[in-house]
């Protein structure tokens, strides 16, 4: 699925809430935060809020900055970010400053929705995603009919559960304000659900006036054929490591991470790694786990190549080395070329024993760059 990095971004009190039960909005940031945020909205291409935001607080979700809407224009950008918005019933206050100030607006809704909306003459793109909302469809569309590469969600907590749950945010940015507001009916930003996280990365920690940013990452792999964000970092690494190997005109250099389904890393490792000149990734990398470890049978094997089916060098490939491990989930950047094994298919031989093998086709270009010399690519 080719989708928006998709950033969450929030404020809430010590005692996690985002507002109180009073007829304003609380303000939880200061001048200093509001400013970072709106340099922040300046560098994505859409900003989503969900109709309940744009009910309670008739937001509207403006660059603020005029230098830095200068800056997109330069940069060939529209002035503003599009401006986004899901609801099931599509039933939103056509008057709501959403629809009249800024660019763009897209409504996202179910097909009955869609009938309400363009009955209200909201004044947006309507687009219906079927009988009920599904966000990998939103986003999937986002990216590719509007080119969004970069979303900023601020909001409310039903959204921001959502997309956390469903291992379709990566990245969290959460500012803790100095106060408390001890109303157990006051929204909170997350809700009961299971969450695919795993323990997060914190990435960043920062005072902005009197608030704190910060600033995490999801860790947790994703289950079965369907990505998570972290997915998405943990194949970056093993880019990443496939650029250490030492050159070789024989084989290809590769990285490799296997990471537990909490999101642990359990190990690493790259072609070549040490004084073993014909080492594969995955084989590195599981040689330094214990065979009797547990998290292992639910863990994800990460390369930047497709594991081999078939080698010279030594007598187990790669791809059952994994499946002699007890891991049962692949996520790899690139298929492996004719070079050296013609008709090569680890993956094939992975889903034969059990495995799931996820693609992640947009890294494919990260895992062939060390190997130019060998594809002529």
């Amino acid at each position: 699925m080719h989708r928006p990095y998709v950033l969450l971004s929030a404020a809430v009190s010590l005692d996690g809430y985002l507002d109180d039960t009073g007829p304003e909005r609380l303000l939880l940031s200061g001048p200093a935060d509001f400013d970072r945020v709106d340099e922040v909205r300046a560098g994505v291409d859409a900003i989503l809020v969900g109709a309940g935001t744009i009910r309670a607080d008739n937001p509207r979700l403006l660059v603020n900055s005029p230098e830095r809407r200068a800056a997109r224009l330069r940069e060939g950008r529209p002035e503003y970010p599009l401006k986004v918005t899901v609801s099931g019933t599509g039933d939103l206050d056509p008057a709501a400053r959403f629809w009249h100030t800024g660019g763009e607006k897209v409504l996202y809704t179910t097909d009955r929705g869609a009938e309400r909306a363009r009955a209200l003459g909201l004044a947006a793109d309507v687009v219906p995603l079927g009988a009920e909302l599904d966000w990998r469809r939103l986003l999937e569309h986002l990216h590719a009919v509007r080119g969004v590469r970069r979303l900023m969600v601020e909001g409310g907590g039903l959204i921001h559960t959502q997309l956390i749950t469903q291992g379709l945010a990566d990245e969290l940015q959460l500012v803790l304000a100095p106060l408390f507001v001890g109303d157990p009916d006051a929204p909170r930003l997350f809700g009961p659900g299971t969450y695919q996280g795993g323990r997060l990365r914190l990435v960043e920690t920062r005072p902005v006036g009197d608030v704190v940013l910060m600033r995490y990452e999801p860790t947790a792999p994703g289950t079965g054929a369907l990505p998570s964000a972290a997915d998405h970092h943990w194949l970056a690494l093993a880019c990443a490591l496939a650029t250490e190997c030492p050159p070789s005109g024989t084989a290809f250099s590769v990285g490799a991470v296997v990471v537990a389904a909490d999101g642990t890393e359990l190990a690493r490792g790259h072609s070549r790694e040490g004084a073993d000149p014909v080492v594969h990734a995955e084989e590195a990398a599981l040689a330094k786990t214990d065979p009797a470890d547990p998290r292992l049978a639910g863990a994800t094997v990460y390369s930047s190549l497709e594991p081999c089916a078939r080698r010279a060098s030594r007598p187990v490939p790669c791809a059952r080395l994994i499946l002699a491990a007890g891991v049962r989930r692949v996520v790899t950047a690139w298929r492996e070329p004719d070079t050296f094994v013609e008709g090569a298919d680890g993956s094939g031989v992975l889903e034969d024993g059990g495995a799931t093998v996820v693609v992640l086709p947009e890294y494919e270009e990260r895992a062939k760059a060390p190997n130019r010399h060998l594809t002529g690519g």
